[in-house]
């Protein structure tokens, strides 16, 4: 067991540059400064609908939506627990997606995997392969949209065009690391599932997942012997339906922020985002590429987390802590024990843009003297 060290109020602040939590707006952290109220009160529904349907506007959507007080993660496993009755694929690339392989195992599935080695991308064409070939009938299958281990961004567009010639297979997306900030036509490409969580590219305090859930999905679940209890589809939505509010007690005062970051997300827009977004990643790759090289496979990568290739050898952790020490940027080293100093991570996410991300790669450069 580890000692015990005591929070202080005595630290300095450090300006976010890792993939997630990001930085977020003072009048998003001051939202939350309010008189607490019931859950089950008029003023709770105001709030919760208001969310819900800011959510599904700006996401472009006609699915339902579910805001949740938990991570991302949460969805990861309702969505297997709700929609996966014996078999799924599990497509993998990073850390992330093979996160999904070991949380269906453990839930008791049978888990095929189609693997990629770290930093290259799942193909639409390799799934239609599997989909084709193999005698088992998949109930799901899995894709991570932007694996921040390796800084890849998967074609899960594509992927879903595939996956919609195969009507009894559902197609779960865990976006936590890229919604927000990397557009996706939902509903046109045959996404069932998709999740988040809000501390990435919507850029609100960590406390809440949100899921798009499709018509079909939500029907898949009712047909179910079993399903999750927490993030129950049907449990989450009827009660929507009924109450306008949420079966448990959520975290009211991140909901709070929710509200306030969802109305300035809408004010931007979703393409506008988008479009910040991709200026970030472009510059950081064109930085990357002239000091050290991208990891990813070319034409794949994130538009919201650079995973950069370490080729001049830099101490990571060092260059890290100095660059924390002396500018008060905060960015990361590489995930997993065999990306830990041969890759690091840019996360250019939220309320970032190609000025504050420069001020980053300043730091750098002076710090490892390049």
């Amino acid at each position: 067991m580890p000692d015990k060290r005591e929070y202080t109020d005595d630290y300095p602040e450090k300006t976010l540059y890792i993939p997630g939590p990001t930085e977020v707006r003072e009048d998003v952290l001051e939202a939350m400064n309010q008189p607490l109220f019931g859950h089950r009160m008029d003023r709770m529904t105001d709030l919760y609908t208001t969310i819900v349907e800011d959510t599904k506007e700006f996401l472009g959507t006609d699915h339902e939506v579910i805001v949740l007080t938990a991570s991302g993660t949460a969805f990861m496993e309702s969505a297997i627990l709700n929609l996966v009755d014996e078999n799924l694929l599990v497509t993998t690339c990073g850390s992330f997606s093979e996160r999904q392989a070991n949380v269906a195992e453990r839930l008791g599935k049978n888990v095929d995997t189609l693997e990629y080695e770290w930093g290259q991308a799942v193909k639409p064409g390799d799934v239609r392969e599997v989909l084709e070939r193999s005698d088992t009938e998949y109930d799901v299958v899995t894709c991570v949209m932007n694996e921040s281990s390796t800084g890849v961004r998967n074609p899960i567009e594509e992927i879903g065009d595939v996956i919609a010639e195969y009507p009894d297979t559902y197609f779960v997306v865990d976006a936590v690391s890229a919604l927000g900030g990397d557009y996706v036509d939902i509903d046109e490409h045959n996404v069932d599932v998709i999740f988040t969580s809000v501390q990435k590219a919507f850029a609100m305090p960590p406390g809440l997942a949100v899921c798009v859930v499709s018509d079909e999905a939500y029907e898949r679940e009712l047909e179910s012997d079993s399903a999750s209890w927490y993030g129950g589809f049907q449990r989450s939505l009827d009660y929507y339906d009924r109450k306008g509010q949420t079966h448990s007690t959520p975290a009211i005062p991140v909901m709070l922020a929710y509200r306030k970051q969802m109305k300035h997300m809408l004010e931007e827009g979703h393409d506008a985002r988008d479009e910040r977004h991709r200026e970030m990643a472009e510059y950081t790759r064109e930085w990357a590429r002239e000091h050290f090289d991208m990891f990813p496979e070319e034409g794949y990568e994130s538009q919201t987390v650079s995973c950069i290739e370490n080729t001049q050898g830099i101490d990571v952790a060092e260059t890290i802590e100095a660059v924390s020490e002396e500018y008060d940027m905060v960015f990361a080293n590489g995930y997993g024990s065999d990306l830990g100093e041969k890759t690091f991570r840019i996360g250019h996410m939220g309320e970032h843009d190609r000025e504050s991300i420069a001020a980053l790669t300043d730091a750098i450069e002076d710090v490892a003297g390049l």
